[in-house]
């Protein structure tokens, strides 16, 4: 497998992230060339949001579900061991949940590192290059300070 489809073997350097994983994705999504923004592959899994109004009241903002179930199911299932076992996403996981202004639930906080995976996913896939934790945190605002203090 790794020899006939671009950016798998970098895809699966990646710590936490298996080749049934990566199978299963790739099966779902298909080729990721097909693509031109992780954002389709997004709103494909049924994780992009909306706003659950109606008339006079405003409700709260939802993933759309509108997607593969199967897709985002796998997603929840990988990003929980990751979040675990990967030191980059046990962190984000963290300050997604701690931070002072607008800090997520642990589910919320999971849904939006499901997204993020597919970003990076996508990303190391279609570039064919190494994932970077390092630059992974470094576009997150906290990380960033951080760094440099």
């Amino acid at each position: 497998m790794t020899s006939t489809i671009p950016g798998v073997k970098e895809i699966k350097d990646i710590k936490g992230v298996g080749d049934s994983t990566v199978a299963s994705f790739l099966a779902e999504v298909g080729d990721l060339n097909n693509y031109d923004h992780p954002e389709q592959i997004i709103k494909l899994a049924g994780l992009n949001l909306k706003l659950a109004t109606s008339g006079k009241w405003k409700g709260k903002t939802v993933i759309t579900k509108r997607g593969r179930p199967k897709l985002r199911a796998l997603l929840f299932k990988v990003i929980l061991p990751l979040v675990h076992h990967n030191p980059a996403f046990k962190a984000l996981h963290e300050y997604f949940t701690t931070r002072k202004e607008n800090p997520l639930k642990k589910k919320q906080s999971l849904i939006a590192l499901c997204c993020k995976l597919i970003r990076i996913l996508f990303a190391v896939g279609t570039k064919q290059v190494a994932f970077s934790a390092e630059k992974m945190l470094r576009d997150i605002p906290h990380f960033r300070l951080q760094n440099v203090a």
